[in-house]
């Protein structure tokens, strides 16, 4: 692309930072529960109407498509998540959430801006797009099954398929000013574990008559262990974790009848996925057999493994350096953590990225999912400009 569409967009970002950190704030001060997004998706249908862009509203719910023209039906999609987490915020800002115990703590709300400003910032330079863009605002990505899996199913990739996809996402342990990225695989899949032990419960000064659920139940965590330690390839990255250990009744002398144990399980191959639920099972199963009790185990499949196209990750990187300068685009790691992205990057070549958001030197450091969560909000700039940037330059390849 020529320089001057580069110095274009960052000048109309600039200009147009005042408008999406208020357009932040509000979506900040109202967050709404993955699949519950009515308010949220009404304030975004009202922007692309004012604006005069043409979308297509209800995907998975409450989900907006908007389109922007270009000269040719080529596609480059666009996404940003818009579902807030059930946290009760303990930020003393003007913006803070209003809607008690739900907040946004994993910065969708800066993802929907960021993507709105994109908008803008595309539709007044649409008739020098080469090609089409697709904006893609997706409900309950903090939620099973995930609105990217719903969305595909209700054909967000087709007519035409868009020939690359593209997301970011917050970062607060990265300074304002910077990106991340990483080619190849990125993200861990995501599974949840859901454990119901059943016994005789009783007196616990008589075990003799009782079948102790506790005892099954922490046997089955701890043999639970070998999954990974014992039966991963240490090459793959897995972890099997326990969060949850409730007893349905119970006391210090009373052994309840009934235990329910939740967890997760990620890892970086599809192929050990398979083989891991297997196990999980098994044990759980051989394990209640040998205690007396009875079991009952699902494991909910969750989100896949995010794959970064190599081919589309190393050009947007590229982009990224002549739009943010080499210094300011940094390689990641892997993560253990999960994105619902991850369904559009087994379908389309895609790139997920990462968008500085932190500022030590202010106090901005909490991480996502934490009542303290905020953001420098310097980041909206580069979170709209680049995007926008990407999606100009990857229609031009």
């Amino acid at each position: 692309m020529e320089p001057t569409i580069l110095t274009s967009i960052k000048e109309k970002a600039l200009a147009l930072l005042p408008e999406i950190i208020a357009i932040r704030r509000h979506l900040h001060a109202n967050p709404e529960l993955s699949f519950e997004e009515k308010n949220t998706s009404k304030f975004i249908a009202d922007k692309l109407t004012d604006a005069g862009i043409s979308f297509t509203s209800g995907w998975a719910g409450y989900g907006i498509v908007a389109t922007i023209q270009g000269q040719s039906d080529r596609v480059v999609a666009l996404r940003g998540d818009m579902d807030a987490l059930p946290i009760l915020e303990a930020n003393d800002v003007t913006y803070k959430s209003k809607n008690e115990g739900i907040m946004h703590a994993c910065g969708h709300d800066v993802h929907t801006a960021s993507l709105l400003g994109v908008a803008l910032i595309l539709q007044s330079i649409k008739d020098n797009l080469p090609n089409t863009i697709r904006l893609v605002f997706q409900p309950g990505e903090e939620k099973l099954p995930g609105g990217a899996s719903l969305m595909i199913e209700e054909g967000v990739l087709e007519n035409p398929e868009p020939e690359t996809m593209i997301g970011q996402h917050v970062f607060p342990s990265m300074e304002v000013g910077k990106v991340g990225i990483r080619t190849g695989l990125y993200m861990a899949s995501a599974d949840e574990i859901y454990i119901k032990i059943i016994g005789k419960g009783g007196h616990a000064a008589m075990p003799q008559d009782v079948t102790d659920t506790v005892l099954a139940a922490s046997q089955m965590v701890v043999a639970l262990q070998q999954v990974v330690s014992r039966n991963a390839n240490p090459a793959i990255p897995s972890v099997l974790s326990f969060g949850k250990f409730n007893t349905v009744g119970g006391a210090t002398n009373i052994i309840p009848n009934e235990i329910n144990i939740e967890g997760t399980f990620r890892t970086m191959d599809e192929t050990w996925r398979g083989k891991a639920h297997e196990l999980i099972k098994s044990i759980i199963e051989n394990t209640g057999k040998a205690y007396g009790v009875q079991v009952i185990v699902d494991i909910m499949k969750g989100y896949p493994c995010l794959v970064n196209d190599p081919k589309l990750t190393q050009d947007v990187k590229s982009k990224m350096i002549a739009y943010l300068g080499e210094e300011n685009v940094v390689d990641l790691d892997l993560r253990m953590t999960s994105e619902d992205f991850a369904f559009y990057s087994q379908v389309v070549p895609s790139c997920f990225y990462r968008l500085g958001t932190g500022n030590k030197s202010k106090g901005i450091i909490s991480p996502v999912h934490t009542p303290t969560f905020d953001i420098d909000e310097r980041a909206l700039e580069i979170g709209m400009g680049l995007m926008a940037w990407l999606a100009v330059s990857e229609c031009a390849c």
